[in-house]
């Protein structure tokens, strides 16, 4: 294991369908690693297909942390798992293993390798009510415009469908009096514990990527989603706002309420999954230490594995 100051920690992340999952798991199995998820729906029990999770034969006996442990009616933040994450990187490095980190949730992956401290700011739980009935009857965007007013930094990054992280951003302010981006501005503060080496898997021609997206839609429809769904489906009540937003329920959901035919239903969620890809993408590609690996552009997954290996030796 590397000697300098700090825990050696390998990140290895990209857009959905882009392959991080499978290079993750060979690179285990070479390096002596065990891999700690840096998915927001991979923590949730049950949410196998919707969520790409990988089975247990897929995980070829490496050790998966942060992955299937918690109930989809659950909430989770941000800083939940960052604590989360501490721990079990922290425990793998103390057994003599490189650990991995691996994902497609830049705000998971980013607020654990900048070691970043959140708001100890309590809830409000009237204003929480308040601000998710506005965007019931308005939408996200009408939620951001608020946010806009005294925190246009936070505002242009986050997503009118991120409503729990919209609602957080403007509770911080109105409890603490201090935005969430100055709140994330002091917490970096604190130096990382990290050595890090981060891997980004990307596109060259984006429409390949694209096509591999639809293929997968294709194949989690073959694999069963669409019962998965279903269960969820009569559970819808009592999800957890995360749970909700798991592309693949959101678009089948209206087919079970006889609001869509379902034709409809599985070309939104290519669209979905897409213009999701594209927000990760560009999530990334902000982060200046992400060493890229085009997909498209090498010959084979072995090549792949190849780059990625030699790239990450120094961790070792």
């Amino acid at each position: 294991m590397c000697e300098k100051s700090g825990i050696p920690l390998a990140v290895i992340a990209g857009p959905t369908a882009s392959g991080k999952t499978a290079l993750a798991i060979e690179l285990a199995l070479r390096m002596n690693g065990e891999i700690v998820s840096a998915d927001s729906m991979q923590v949730y029990r049950e949410m196998e297909i919707a969520t790409a999770k990988p089975s247990i034969q897929e995980r070829r006996g490496v050790p998966h942390h942060l992955m299937d442990f918690l109930p989809p009616e659950k909430t989770y933040s941000v800083a939940e798992y960052v604590q989360d994450a501490r721990r079990c990187i922290d425990e793998i490095a103390s057994r003599g293993k490189l650990p991995i980190l691996t994902g497609g949730t830049g705000l998971y992956i980013q607020s654990v390798v900048d070691n970043i401290e959140f708001s100890p700011a309590e809830a409000d739980e009237a204003l929480r009510k308040s601000l998710g009935e506005l965007a019931e009857q308005k939408g996200g965007e009408a939620l951001l415009e608020i946010l806009r007013e005294f925190d246009p930094e936070t505002a242009e990054r986050l997503h009118p469908n991120n409503l729990g992280r919209i609602i957080r951003a403007i509770e911080i302010y109105r409890v603490t009096g201090i935005t969430m981006s100055e709140s994330l501005r002091r917490s970096r503060e604190h130096p990382s514990p990290y050595i890090t080496r981060m891997l980004l898997l990307s596109f060259e021609n984006r429409e390949t990527l694209y096509q591999r997206i639809n293929q997968r839609v294709d194949a989690m429809m073959d694999a069963g989603l669409m019962e998965e769904a279903r269960r969820m489906y009569r559970r819808r009540d009592k999800l957890s706002a995360t749970a909700l937003q798991a592309i693949g329920y959101k678009e089948l959901f209206p087919y079970f309420s006889g609001l869509t035919e379902l034709e409809t239903a599985i070309n939104r969620m290519k669209m979905e999954t897409r213009r999701y890809a594209k927000r990760q993408i560009s999530w990334f590609k902000r982060d200046t230490r992400f060493h890229p690996l085009f997909v498209d552009k090498y010959p084979d997954f072995d090549y792949i594995r190849r780059q990625a290996e030699e790239y990450l030796q120094v961790l070792l």
